[in-house]
């Protein structure tokens, strides 16, 4: 099992090039299965998640020709309708082929996710939302199995705020029958970048980044070149471990249109921030001050952007308070900054931390891809030797991280 080892006090300086989002890479790639022409993808991220969905799709019988940092993906030729549980497991937003197979070919059969293990992420609001449009579906063998002749318009309102549920469900009413309203719809920037490029393949969407969406469904669609949007949330990443050692750096490629919370906060640690185009710069020139953080669906603070603060707020000047409202279980990291000698009490979902002015190198474990995250830029504040186990979680959704780092200063190895 891989690990990295780091070593702390490095200040992070210079230039670093954003990669495409995984978040939405993901579902764009499903989309494919909604023609039977060339999609072609650039700003595709090289990371594990892409290259598990893509032989996911294979094995569906789409064709892929890669090139560098994209891919042209062929969905004429699928002949199994199927995701099995080998795929799946490692990877829940594998269930966003439900809604393209169910939509163009009439039926599909998708395992119940697996995934990371911050929280309950149910896929109910998937099936109910695909029965009000007229599909027949079963749970059988740990399977969701989905058939319909042609999928029927509907009014959809979700019980809860659900990122791959308005994914799926908006896939599916591109090619349905009829007027579909998704109400209470996410409104994440990946959900507006997919609808994009659906969009760019033919389908009549409306309202997208805002909570009410309607598809007017179109009998078939095209295919199209699309780029995929950069990360944000690899943005936020390289931006708070920056203001974590006092570094200075430029990120390119970036948008900040799509990150104002978190540059706010990060305004409100102490950086100083300038934008331009597609560059963010930002510089640390004190010891950062503590922020409070509370996660809330899209436009609010990022869920997934709660474990990096949090290693900020370790080694901050005074105390600040994490809410996490959106994952019950995504205070895993927690015990490993302690280990640091991070002085954190959680109490159900808030987190209380008293910054101290040094961590401690030591052996840490991620938990899952976050908190991996959290953990290496906790490593390049702490004095001596941290490593961190389990990168394999790391390597699910950042873009060779280590190599990245490296070429801003910081100290850092990767252990076979």
């Amino acid at each position: 099992m891989q690990k990295l080892a780091i070593q702390g006090g490095a200040r992070l300086n210079g230039e670093v090039r954003i990669s495409g989002a995984k978040n939405a890479a993901l579902p764009i790639m499903c989309a494919s299965l909604l023609s039977a022409d060339d999609l072609y993808l650039s700003n595709l991220p090289d990371m594990h998640d892409v290259a598990t969905m893509e032989k996911l799709l294979q094995q569906m019988g789409v064709r892929i020709s890669t090139v560098a940092r994209g891919a042209t993906f062929n969905a004429g030729q699928v002949d199994k309708l199927e995701a099995p549980y080998d795929m799946v497991k490692t990877m829940r937003a594998a269930i966003l082929v439900l809604g393209p197979l169910l939509a163009r070919f009439g039926e599909a059969r998708v395992s119940l996710p697996g995934g990371c293990a911050i929280g309950s992420r149910p896929v109910d609001l998937h099936i109910k939302g695909l029965q009000a449009m007229g599909a027949e579906i079963h749970i059988e063998h740990g399977y969701i199995h989905a058939t319909a002749k042609r999928l029927k318009g509907a009014r959809i309102s979700f019980d809860l705020v659900s990122v791959t549920g308005t994914e799926n469900l908006m896939m599916a009413a591109a090619l349905a029958d009829g007027v579909t309203t998704l109400e209470n719809a996410a409104r994440e920037p990946e959900v507006v970048d997919l609808a994009n490029c659906l969009i760019a393949m033919g389908a009549k969407i409306s309202g997208v980044g805002s909570d009410t969406i309607t598809i007017q469904g179109v009998s078939s669609l095209h295919g199209a070149q699309y780029r995929v949007m950069p990360d944000r949330i690899e943005s936020g990443t390289f931006l708070v471990a920056a203001a974590a050692t006092g570094g200075k750096i430029t990120l390119s490629e970036a948008r900040a249109d799509i990150l104002e919370n978190v540059l706010d906060k990060l305004r409100e640690a102490g950086a100083s921030i300038v934008v331009s185009d597609s560059h963010i710069t930002l510089e640390m020139l004190r010891r950062p001050k503590a922020v409070n953080v509370r996660t809330a669906p899209y436009p609010a603070f990022p869920t997934d952007m709660q474990a990096q603060f949090m290693a900020l707020n370790t080694i901050a000047e005074g105390s600040s308070v994490v809410v996490e409202t959106i994952f019950e279980n995504r205070f895993m990291h927690v015990q490993e900054l302690r280990r640091l000698g991070a002085q954190i009490e959680v109490e159900g979902n808030t987190a209380i931390i008293k910054g101290c002015a040094q961590l401690e190198g030591a052996t840490i474990m991620a938990t899952d891809l976050r908190a991996s995250a959290c953990l290496v830029i906790a490593g390049l504040v702490a004095q001596g030797e941290t490593i961190v186990d389990r990168i394999y979680h790391l390597d699910r959704g950042y873009e060779h991280i280590e190599a990245k780092l490296s070429a801003l200063g910081a100290q850092i190895r990767r252990l076979k």
